[in-house]
């Protein structure tokens, strides 16, 4: 059971993938190929699929970009989102051309008739629909903006429950954590619709992680959120595991490594972020839930190494090796990472070798 219990929505379908219904939390993000550029662009979302992500947004910022559409929905491992602005004959092909959900924002389609026209193509086809609104694109201080962006929401969406259209994700996003996080509790009390969350421009490096997983975070631990995208500038596979970092920090997932280190100080023996990187390489196909403590000094690390599945300990000379608690190996500290990784992948074996 999730420690942040998801608040009840509506469950979308895209594609093969169920959005809200549920505790399950996508993790998805969007490419940053032109879109038209085939090639480019399934080898991104490719990588994407590798690392995690369970749905992909691309751009069709014009006609290039649909006429490619059919070959990538054909190709891709995951359902697909087109992003469209300002075009509602754009929305409406890629509809046509068999994508999984459009995002649109519906102040900027042209028209309310123009946004009906979508809803009711969608509708036919069973094409899911987001609501994207940015703060970015409606401007006012704090607290004017979260009422005027809930205000703007509301009429959009008596739009879309005129025509009877349920296959609705809901996303509101602002640069500013705390504008994302208030918006993101308002839309919650008040829509039985699956919520999109994430800080957009977060900005660059260390502060956009930052950002995001205090926002993103936040909102889960309130039981808010159905499906998440971290936003970083550069390559997007890179949001994949800061998503899945945030999802196992709220209790969200429980699987794969999850990897503890000792902040080092004059009593560390050993390199530990040296050792905690490399060991963090050696073990990223590994999927089922383990804790693995990389600790550089007798005073706090045996007592962590034995808290963990599995551990390496620094001492001056050699280390030591725990497997559940218990000490199983002393080896010179240059062959801990190895002895560490002999001692897992023994044991892992052994495991999928037992009778169900």
């Amino acid at each position: 059971m999730s420690s942040c219990k998801r608040s009840q929505t509506i469950g979308v379908k895209v594609g093969d993938v169920m959005i809200g219904g549920s505790e399950h939390v996508v993790i998805q993000s969007m490419t940053n190929t032109p879109t038209h550029d085939v090639k480019a662009t399934l080898q991104q979302i490719l990588a994407l699929q590798a690392a995690g992500a369970e749905i992909v947004r691309v751009a069709v910022p014009d006609k290039a970009a649909l006429e490619a559409l059919p070959s990538l929905i054909k190709k891709s491992p995951v359902p697909l989102v087109a992003d469209i602005h300002f075009d509602a004959a754009l929305a409406i092909g890629a509809i046509e051309a068999g994508i999984a959900k459009v995002r649109i924002n519906p102040g900027n389609i042209g028209s309310e008739a123009k946004v009906r026209d979508i809803i009711r193509i969608a509708k036919k086809q069973g094409t899911a629909i987001r609501i994207g609104i940015n703060s970015g694109s409606i401007g006012g201080d704090h607290d004017q903006l979260v009422k005027t962006s809930i205000n703007i929401l509301n009429k959009y969406i008596d739009w879309f429950k005129s025509e009877r259209f349920d296959q609705l994700v809901i996303s509101m996003k602002s640069s500013n954590t705390l504008e994302t996080i208030k918006m993101n509790k308002q839309i919650a009390k008040h829509y039985p619709y699956p919520l999109h969350i994430g800080v957009t421009e977060s900005g660059v490096g260390d502060a956009a992680i930052v950002h995001s997983s205090i926002g993103i975070g936040h909102l889960l631990l309130k039981g808010i959120g159905n499906t998440i995208r971290v936003s970083l500038p550069g390559d997007p596979v890179k949001e994949i595991p800061v998503a899945r970092e945030i999802l196992q920090a709220v209790g969200l997932i429980r699987e794969g490594v999850r990897l503890i280190a000792c902040p080092s100080c004059g009593r560390t023996q050993i390199n530990t972020e040296k050792y905690a990187k490399i060991v963090t390489e050696k073990l990223k196909d590994i999927h089922v839930p383990i804790k693995v403590a990389i600790m550089g000094c007798v005073v706090n690390g045996p007592g962590e190494a034995k808290g963990a599945t599995y551990a390496l300990c620094g001492g001056k000379k050699e280390g030591l090796i725990f497997a559940h608690g218990q000490q199983v190996r002393k080896v010179l500290n240059e062959d801990l990472v190895t002895a560490l990784q002999e001692v897992i992948d023994a044991d892992l074996n052994k495991t999928k070798e037992e009778p169900k």
